[in-house]
């Protein structure tokens, strides 16, 4: 069992910045990739950005210069940095975490709430 605990959400101004945390109960050295997805009300979850246990990232477009996956792998963590937030970028963000086992094993946190308001 992999346990993921967010933080960092909350209320920011259009064009701020913040700083998400995913961490782990496990070495994240165990996991194949850590993502940030992202669930807007009415709307489905979507991908936002992922990182391989080989440093590979992807991001969705509407994100791409704006935000920042990151790993600590000492600390067992993964960061979301947040630029230039939008007021489309408000949701509830959940870390996603894939091992690879036997079998596929995928776990996700309880979600933090970012919300993008003046």
């Amino acid at each position: 069992q992999v346990q993921l605990v967010e933080s960092g959400g909350g209320l920011v101004q259009p064009g701020g910045s913040l700083r998400l945390s995913c961490a782990a109960s496990v070495s994240i050295f165990s996991i194949a990739a850590i993502s940030w997805y992202r669930q807007a009300p009415g709307k489905e979850r979507e991908l936002v950005a992922a990182i391989t246990s080989g440093d590979s990232t992807n991001y969705a477009d509407s994100v791409k210069g704006r935000f920042t996956i990151s790993r600590d792998n000492a600390k067992n963590r993964v960061y979301l940095q947040m630029n230039s937030l939008k007021p489309d970028d408000t949701a509830v963000y959940y870390c996603n975490a894939v091992r690879l086992r036997i079998v596929t094993e995928t776990y996700w946190g309880k979600g933090t709430l970012v919300t993008v308001s003046s």
